[in-house]
């Protein structure tokens, strides 16, 4: 009974918890259909060239964050970034901290 309730909580916990960020991630939230880590470009940037652009700079968390979830344009040429209001909050922060680690 013990393993049953463990097991239980154990996968509520889970459940609580962001996601943690990788590619599934991005995957999830269909951010590969215009993103790639790395190669060539295709839509969107890749993850790599995005962390690049962004190395060193102290705001770029919060640039990423907002850029996901409002969306831009002619950041990195004509066809813009669309809105991603649905995406929780917490996995754009996850996300965005695991593209800026992309090398």
């Amino acid at each position: 009974m013990k393993i049953i309730v463990l097991s239980a909580a154990a996968l509520v916990l889970a459940a609580a918890l962001p996601a943690r960020a990788s590619e599934d991630l991005a995957k999830k939230h269909m951010c590969t259909t215009c993103h790639v880590v790395k190669g060539a470009k295709t839509i969107g940037p890749t993850y790599t060239d995005v962390a690049k652009k962004y190395a060193g700079q102290k705001d770029a968390e919060a640039k990423l964050f907002d850029k996901v979830k409002k969306g831009g344009q002619w950041v990195w040429g004509q066809v813009p970034m669309p809105p991603n209001a649905a995406v929780p909050d917490a996995d754009v922060k996850a996300l965005v901290k695991w593209i800026l680690s992309t090398k």
